[in-house]
């Protein structure tokens, strides 16, 4: 029984998983935003690519 409330009361790993909760909420708020977006990025960077082509070209 005393084991089983020393197991209960230690916290070592607790971090380890708080960190890495945080980097999966931080790696899911990332996609989400960048599916968003991910239309207008890449017309932006279209529109880029076309007025580079076009002053290289001439």
């Amino acid at each position: 029984m005393t084991q089983l409330i020393k197991l209960i009361k230690d916290d070592s790993g607790a971090t380890a998983i708080e960190y890495g909760l945080i980097a999966a909420l931080v790696s899911v708020a990332g996609i989400t935003a960048l599916t968003a977006m991910g239309g207008g990025l890449q017309t932006m960077f279209n529109k880029v690519a076309t007025e580079l082509t076009t002053a290289v070209g001439s």
